[in-house]
This record gives C-alpha cells, structure tokens and sequence, in this order.
C-alpha cells in the first residue's frame, strides 16, 4: 500500500530500532517538525529519511540523488531553541522504499511503501558467527584506540542483523546494501564478511587507523 510520508533525507544510513539526535536548523525541516508537532498522537509523528546518494542535506542545491531503500522514524524527543532551530530524537521503525518525491510544499513529501523482512529461518549457527565476529572486531579495535561499544547484544535475529548493521563502521554505500538485505540471515551473512574484510585489514596493517564503532543508540523499537 502506497503511503504518503513526510521526508528528510540525511547524509548516512539509518535502521530500523536505532535512535538518532538531529539538529534541525534549515527552514523545510523546522517546517517539517512544526508539522509533526502538530499532530496529537506522539505514535504518528513519523517521517521518513533515505540516505543522500549525491549531494547534500541543505542549501539552495540540496539533494541530487537519493538512495530508494530507507527508513520510518518516529519523532520522539523535541527542544525547541530560541532561535528557533530543533534538537530532536527520532528512532527507527520500519523499512520503507520511496516511490516518488514531491518537492513544491514547505516540506518534501515522500510516495513509500513498506519493505518487511522476510521470515527468519536462518539457523544458530549463523547468529553465534555474526557475534562472534563483531566481538573479535570490537575487541581489536578497542586493542588500537581504547575505543569499544558496551551494552549487551541482542539474541533475536532480526534485532541482531538490525544493531550489528547499525554499528559496523562502513562506507555508506556498504551500509546501504545492509539496509536492502532482504531477511535477518541475508544480513548477518553480509555484516559478517564485511567485518571479517575489516579484521584483515587490521591484522595485515596494525597501524591502520581503524573506524570508530558508531555512536548510535540501539533501542528495540
């Protein structure tokens, strides 16, 4: 079924069950924000965002190419500034694919429809080596700049392949085609040979400056 969502698009790649803070400074975003304050049920406050293939979140130019395969959020925390700007939290409810964008109102709006994984059917095996490997790639990380990622994994599947691809620290491109893995195995298969890629690196040049684990917020939405 075709949706009609408002939509900022943004410069990296989200997932379902992660929170974001976002600055909100440009005039079609505090419009946006305006809008969903508006709307009394706090569980419909949501917009959608898909990340910036080519170009950027503001100015005159703006976005030139976007990624289809995004996300829904849900607006969940609001502060109003005095100069009229918004520190907000969103978090992440579902997987959306963008149809078409409408960009001649105060805010763009987005022709979505939902993208649900498929059913889990992946066995143990596969769970135990995901964690296994990201917790081999935490460890050499936090070995090269004290840096690690403290909480607790999730033993779901789909939560797993969800926090796993929100926390690898890889190129927007990589993370994009995490996002677009079509089940929980599709992505944990993926997430776990980019991480095993990432380790080579790390062992064959130790002083390769290694990417800090984002510093995303996990919550099973």
């Amino acid at each position: 079924m075709i949706q009609t969502l408002p939509m900022f698009p943004l410069n990296t790649v989200l997932f379902p069950g992660v929170s974001v803070p976002l600055h909100v400074f440009e005039d079609r975003y505090r419009a946006l924000v305006h809008h969903l304050l508006s709307i009394e049920d706090p569980a419909e406050r949501v917009f959608g965002t898909v990340a910036i293939r080519e170009g950027y979140e503001v100015g005159d130019h703006g976005a030139q190419s976007l990624y289809r395969v995004g996300v829904r959020m849900q607006l969940t925390d609001v502060e109003s500034n005095e100069d009229g700007t918004f520190e907000i939290i969103a978090t992440g409810r579902d997987r959306i694919v963008l149809g078409g964008l409408e960009t001649s109102g105060e805010f763009a709006n987005g022709e979505v429809t939902e993208s649900p994984d498929q059913p889990i059917e992946g066995s143990r095996e596969l769970h135990d080596r995901a964690r296994a490997t990201f917790t081999a790639y935490r460890a050499a990380v936090s070995d090269m700049q004290g840096t690690t990622f403290s909480g607790s994994l999730p033993s779901d599947p789909g939560y797993l392949s969800w926090t796993l691809a929100a926390l690898a620290p890889l190129p927007m491109a990589e993370r994009q085609s995490l996002l677009e893995a079509e089940s929980p195995e599709a992505r944990l298969e993926l997430v776990t040979s980019l991480l095993r890629e990432e380790l080579r690196a790390i062992n064959v040049i130790p002083s390769l400056p290694a990417t800090d684990v984002a510093r995303t917020a996990w919550s099973p939405n």
